[in-house]
């Protein structure tokens, strides 16, 4: 890794300083370096208004699985950042997720499908397989694996995994919704996100249910041209640089494949990885190419300059597969 770009991203916002520390020049959590970084992420003013807004848990009636404003996103964002339920904020929000437990196990937000989609047209308490895994691998990373609840729901949607990936699966409150794709495809994005759960359980990391899940994606990229399940496109806007990683995008599926050690034997794991690395400049460093607009205050909501922030992103896959820049 290229020093002055290291020098650059502990320059750059506390968040950015306390990921670059643990992830990247891999400093222990004790670190003096580190528990400062760790108490100016906690008091910057984006961090603080994101845990706001998040005490008001679960918000809005969910409309947009896609939407970057979508509490469970930010609630994802969150734990990738490395706040838990030991923080006194984070607890309240934990709380609150957890409050609302499916009789499958699943967590649930407020939901409203129209009856002409297969709902009921009321608001109502439910899940999908594109928000429960999201909100699942969120709990863990905030350090409730070893809660019960949290671990019926992981066996519960553990236990949705068909030969191909996971479908468009949701809770019976939804009725006979689902997306816009033949019911024996996969869903990639479910799939992506339930890779995601199992990335942070040791135990289902090495399954069956793992190595069917990045086949699916790996296999989908080879075969992008031609397979779109439930249009979900692997073209040029897959491809695009963005963060943060919420949607179905190159560095959101590099981000979580990175985790599974036998992916990064694989040709087509590598070929994404290289689409994505000549993108650097001469420093090492990464200008995102698309952004979503509802973070349009942070530094990788602009696609004019280099941004630490997505730096970052690409910065800790490639670690995790020691490999260089």
């Amino acid at each position: 890794m290229n020093d002055k770009t290291i020098e650059w991203l502990l320059r750059s916002e506390a968040w950015i300083e306390y990921r670059t520390r643990l992830d990247l020049l891999e400093q222990p959590p004790d670190d003096p370096q580190v528990v400062a970084a760790r108490k100016n992420m906690l008091a910057d003013p984006k961090i603080k208004s994101l845990l706001a807004e998040l005490t008001n848990w679960p918000g809005e009636v969910l409309n947009s699985h896609r939407s970057a404003s979508q509490p469970f996103h930010k609630l994802s964002f969150i734990a990738d950042l490395g706040l838990n339920a030991g923080d006194p904020p984070v607890k309240r929000i934990v709380d609150k997720v957890m409050k609302h437990q499916s009789k499958q196990g699943p967590f649930q937000l407020p939901t409203n499908v129209p009856a002409h989609f297969g709902g009921s047209g009321r608001d109502e308490w439910a899940w999908a397989l594109c928000d429960a895994p999201v909100i699942v691998s969120s709990l863990i990373q905030m350090g409730k694996r070893d809660d019960p609840r949290v671990q019926t729901a992981v066996e519960h949607l553990n236990g949705l995994v068909r030969d191909n990936g996971w479908p468009c699966a949701v809770s019976p409150e939804l009725g006979k919704f689902r997306g816009p794709g033949r019911k024996d495809d996969p869903c990639p994005y479910a799939t992506l996100v339930m890779l995601k759960v199992l990335a942070h359980t040791p135990e289902l990391r090495e399954g069956k249910s793992a190595k069917t899940g990045v086949e699916t994606l790996l296999s989908l990229w080879e075969k992008s041209r031609e397979q779109h399940p439930y249009m979900f496109f692997m073209g040029t806007d897959f491809r695009k640089l963005k963060a943060p990683l919420f949607w179905y995008d190159i560095l959101h599926v590099l981000d979580v494949l990175s985790y599974f050690k036998w992916a990064w034997k694989d040709k087509r794991f590598k070929e994404m990885l290289n689409l994505v690395t000549a993108r650097a400049d001469d420093d090492g460093r990464f200008t995102p190419e698309s952004v979503w607009t509802a973070w349009k205050d942070w530094d990788f909501s602009q696609k004019k300059i280099p941004s630490p922030g997505l730096t970052l992103f690409v910065l800790r896959i490639l670690k995790r597969g020691r490999q260089p820049l």
